[in-house]
Parts: structure tokens; C-alpha cells; sequence
């Protein structure tokens, strides 16, 4: 077995891009000649590197979203996925695959409760698609605070992966895991990525386009040169956006495959995932974290929260748009527990459990029923059943690309926006009890740079559609 080992992570996400109402996602013109850009990212990249076998030989975490869709439009692909962390389950006694909270939250901006939520919401569903326990996790943007990685480790996981930049040490040494100590004797594993590769592989295409050039000329240097004259063992970890092999750098699926199974062999790097070398080679030291951090975001978690220069322009609608969902979440967490307290004593726990309904697994009248909820007619169901939406959308809302880029007239933010209006419509429904002013008032001050658009009307003009329509539930699954 050689000493030297490589980790390549792939962070494969898309976020929802659905209409409420209809389920379906509207055309997007710019994905042609697809009709949106799940189905043109799905062709270049998702379906190449399952075909190729490329998810048995790399890290990866498929988001829930992302699953959630492809199981409705190519299960094939998807099953295809599951098999390939299935082999090395039965090769090596554990998987490739990681976990990822279920709506790519910024974790360290949420309240305990939505990362409780987030964290046992995607830990269902990877155990409904992958037929096991998740070990790892991968945060949302790699941002982590101390309480999010409590959560993970309350909840069974083993270990998350960090940037270089997370680790709050002026000297360190990538090429092996840490611990993190966390509150009440607890601890968990980071692995952190090498920085530089790994920025130049997601933007230089050049970099990714010879297989052999890239294993002898940038992974072998790489490697900590005190540990290879001793001959001990060491892993150099690359992380990226999935995308990359296919849709961001075209056929460069077949560069991964050609290099994991060829070139990175060929020049004595072993292929492996964390897991396994967690297995192998535990951490044998411990490392402090600079918290409220994360890998794409120079000013820590500003992206998301008050705006910053990682995004050119005037980004004070970014947090606008996050005071007003989050006054909007409080008044939709006390009406729902308002509601729900008087059919269960723990209405968050039952929260955190329709994910089950999500997934298809029980029905909303066979979850009150384990819940001691008292009879209920057809009728009452239905009103649960909207407050239980209301909160799905709720935390749809707070998907983090809402807020990733430039300017608020972009799919993105207005989805979100319209996943608010839809909670909104869900209480309504069930209760009577309207939010919408909540909402109005304060995403007046939500406004785009570049359009004549408000947060307000892309709002109203979604809660208008909905008091409108047919609306049929929504399938998730």
C-alpha cells in the first residue's frame, strides 16, 4: 500500500428550483437547449460520472434537493449514484458518501432549532437513499460555527471538512485529520482541503486538462516532504463543486475517471475517501477552528448576512432580505406552535419528523397518530398537513444561493422569496391567521441594482398566484 493518498471531494448540489405551486420547474431560458438548468447540468455532469463509475472513486455529498429531483426525472442515474457508494460499503466496510443538511442553510445564521432540523432532515434522507447511517457531513458552504458542529456530533457524525483558512493555526499540515473539541467532552473530525490546489482546479482549465501532467507535476509536490522520507502514511484532499467535472470544464468527467484509475496509480497516490483513512489513520492531534467561517466567503459569513465585497456592487439587499425572513420565521414558528401544541407536546420534534411524509415513508395521519395526537377528521388533517408545508417552506426560504450572489433579480433570490409567500399562504389556509404584512412591510427594502424590483412584489406577486390557483400538494420525494 503506498504512503501517499488522495481525497477528491465533490460537492454535488443544486438548489430547488421548483415553482411552490406547481412543483414543476418553469423554463429557464438560459439553460437551453434544456429546458432548465437541472436538466443541462444533469446531461454534462451528473450522468457522465455516474456512467464513467466516477462516484465509487471520489468524496462526494449529493444534495437532498438535487436527489430529491433526479429521483423523479432519472432514477436510473440516481440508483446508479447509490450503487457506487454501496461497493465500497461492501469493499471496505464503509462508504464515500456524505451527508449534507437538507436545504443548504447557512448553519451558523440559523437558530439551534433549524440546524436540529436541517441536520436530521438531511441525515433521513441520505438513509433513504443510500440504505445507511451517514459518518460525514458536509456543511452548506463549509460554514460552521461551534453549536452547528455539536448538532452533527449529537446526532452521530463523525467528521465534516473544512478550508485551510478554518483552521485557526498559523502551521497547517493538510495532509492528516484533526480533532475538534467541542462542549461536554464531545469531539469530531475535520478534515481540511488543500487551498490552493483546489482553487486551481474549480478556476484555472487548464490545470484539469492532462491527467498524467496534473499527477506527476502538481498532486506529487504537494505531498509533506518530512513524511515521505519516513515513508508515512499521508493524504493530500482537493474539494470542489461536483460541477466541475462536466458542466463548469467540459469532459473533464473523463479527466477524473482517467486519473483515479490511471494516473494518480500510476505514479503511487492511492485513491481513498475519509471514511476509510478516518479508519486507518485517526487523528492524532487537536486543532482550534476559527468560527463563523466558510470556504467562499473572505468576511466570514457576511455573504449571507449583512452583504460584502465577495460580490461587486451595493449588497445591502442581502441583508434586508435577511432581517425580513427572519422576523417572517418567527411568526411562522409561533403560529405553528400555537397550532400544533394543542394535538402534541412536541410540535418540533413532529417537524423534524416530516421529512418521513417528504420522503414518502408515512402519511401525515399516520405521524400525528405516533405523536398521541387526538382524533381528527379528513378536514383537520388537511390544516395540519398545510402547517407542516408552511414549515417545509420555511426553511426552503433560507437556501443559501439566495443570497450567494450579486444582485436580488435573479432566480435564486426570488424563489426563495416565493417559498416565504407560500408559507405564508400555507398558515393562511390552515389558521386563517395572515402574515403577509409581516413579510410586505419589511421586503419593501429588499430592492434590485439592476431591475425595477422589489422583494415585496416579487412576494405578492407569488401569494396572488397561489390564492388563485388549484394547488395540489406537493410531491418531494
Amino acid at each position: 500500500m503506498s504512503s501517499l493518498a488522495l481525497i477528491i471531494h465533490a460537492h454535488f448540489y443544486q438548489p430547488p428550483r421548483e415553482d411552490p405551486l406547481s412543483g414543476e420547474i418553469p423554463v429557464e431560458a438560459g439553460a437551453a437547449p434544456y429546458d432548465n438548468w437541472n436538466e443541462r447540468i444533469h446531461a454534462e455532469c451528473y450522468r457522465p460520472n455516474a456512467e464513467a463509475g466516477n462516484f465509487e472513486r471520489v468524496s462526494f455529498n449529493l444534495g437532498p434537493t438535487l436527489a430529491a429531483w433526479m429521483q423523479r426525472h432519472d432514477p436510473e442515474t440516481l440508483a446508479r449514484i447509490t450503487a457506487q457508494d454501496r461497493a465500497n460499503v461492501e469493499r471496505y466496510g464503509t462508504g464515500n458518501a456524505l451527508a449534507q443538511p437538507y436545504n443548504h442553510t447557512i448553519l451558523p445564521l440559523a437558530p439551534y432549532r433549524d440546524k436540529v432540523t436541517q441536520v436530521r432532515w438531511g441525515i433521513a434522507d441520505f438513509e433513504h437513499r443510500f440504505g445507511r447511517r451517514p459518518r460525514g457531513m458536509w456543511l452548506p458552504e463549509a460554514a460552521v460555527d461551534t453549536e452547528t458542529l455539536m448538532v452533527l456530533a449529537e446526532h452521530g457524525i463523525e467528521f465534516t471538512i473544512l478550508a485551510p483558512w478554518q483552521a485557526n493555526t498559523p502551521l497547517l499540515d493538510p495532509s492528516e485529520p484533526y480533532w475538534v473539541s467541542l462542549p461536554g467532552g464531545k469531539r469530531i473530525a475535520v478534515f481540511f482541503y488543500h487551498g490552493e490546489l483546489s482553487a486551481r482546479i474549480s478556476f484555472d482549465g487548464d490545470m484539469t486538462l492532462n491527467a498524467d501532467a496534473f499527477a506527476a507535476g502538481e498532486l506529487l509536490p504537494r505531498f509533506n516532504n518530512a513524511k515521505k522520507y519516513r515513508r508515512e502514511p499521508q493524504m493530500l484532499l482537493l474539494a470542489s463543486d461536483g460541477e466541475l467535472y462536466g458542466h463548469h470544464k467540459p469532459d473533464r468527467d473523463k479527466f477524473l475517471a482517467y486519473l483515479t484509475r490511471h494516473s494518480a496509480p500510476a505514479n503511487g497516490i492511492e485513491i481513498t475517501y475519509p471514511a476509510r483513512w478516518l479508519d486507518e489513520h485517526p487523528p492524532r492531534k487537536t486543532i482550534p477552528l476559527r468560527y463563523d467561517t466558510s470556504w467562499s466567503c473572505h468576511h466570514g459569513l457576511s455573504r449571507w448576512a449583512a452583504g460584502c465585497s465577495c460580490t461587486p456592487g451595493d449588497s445591502s439587499w442581502k441583508g434586508a432580505l435577511r432581517s425580513a425572513f427572519n422576523l417572517l420565521a418567527s411568526e411562522l414558528d409561533e403560529v405553528y406552535y400555537a397550532y400544533m401544541a394543542r394535538l402534541t407536546r412536541n410540535p418540533w420534534a413532529l417537524r423534524d419528523r416530516y421529512i418521513e411524509v417528504v420522503l414518502g415513508k408515512t402519511t401525515t395521519a399516520a405521524l400525528l397518530s405516533e405523536f398521541d395526537a387526538p382524533p381528527l377528521s379528513p378536514q383537520e388533517i388537511r390544516r395540519v398537513e398545510w402547517m407542516l408545508i408552511a414549515q417545509y417552506e420555511r426553511q426552503r426560504m433560507f437556501t443559501s444561493c439566495g443570497w450567494f450572489f450579486e444582485d436580488y433579480d435573479r432566480i435564486e433570490p426570488k424563489n426563495n422569496t416565493a417559498y416565504a409567500a407560500q408559507a405564508v399562504w400555507m398558515v393562511y389556509q390552515a389558521t386563517g391567521i395572515d402574515l403577509s404584512e409581516y413579510a410586505v412591510r419589511e421586503l419593501r427594502y429588499v430592492s434590485s441594482q439592476r431591475g425595477n424590483i422589489r422583494g415585496d412584489q416579487v412576494f405578492l406577486q407569488h401569494l396572488v398566484r397561489a390564492q388563485t390557483s388549484a394547488y395540489q400538494m406537493p410531491q418531494h420525494a
